[in-house]
């Protein structure tokens, strides 16, 4: 088996497809005509998006995401972890923490989309 795709359930498909190309330069892969499912190309894994009214009429109740109480994070990878905060900001996300060089070496920030996702923003380890 292998890790295929995480999906993040959130008001606005297509708004949300729109932040993570403009936010992290992800490019869109799909978006079906019924708005309530999209993907992006993000590389070996695939970021997808469901509606949570999808999700209800699937007969799941997804809870809303909380950065201030996250149960997991989504993490984006660059060499300008500054750059890559700013880009983020400028399309919308709000900022959690600024850059911070960590004693593995590694730097990271945090950022928080429309939809209250945690998303890190950091360098390669090592």
């Amino acid at each position: 088996m292998k890790f295929r795709y995480t999906i993040l359930y959130v008001k606005d498909v297509k708004s949300a497809l729109d932040f993570y190309v403009a936010a992290f330069g992800a490019k869109q892969k799909m978006l079906h005509e019924s708005g309530d499912y999209g993907e992006l190309d993000t590389g070996n894994t695939i970021l997808a998006f469901s509606s949570l009214e999808l999700m209800r009429q699937l007969g799941k109740t997804p809870k809303p995401a909380d950065a201030g109480a996250p149960s997991f994070e989504i993490a984006f990878e660059t060499d300008d972890v500054e750059a890559g905060v700013n880009r983020a900001i400028k399309a919308g996300a709000k900022l959690i923490s600024k850059p911070s060089k960590m004693d593995w070496g590694q730097t990271i920030a945090y950022v928080s989309d429309e939809n209250g996702f945690l998303i890190e923003i950091c360098t390669p380890i090592g």
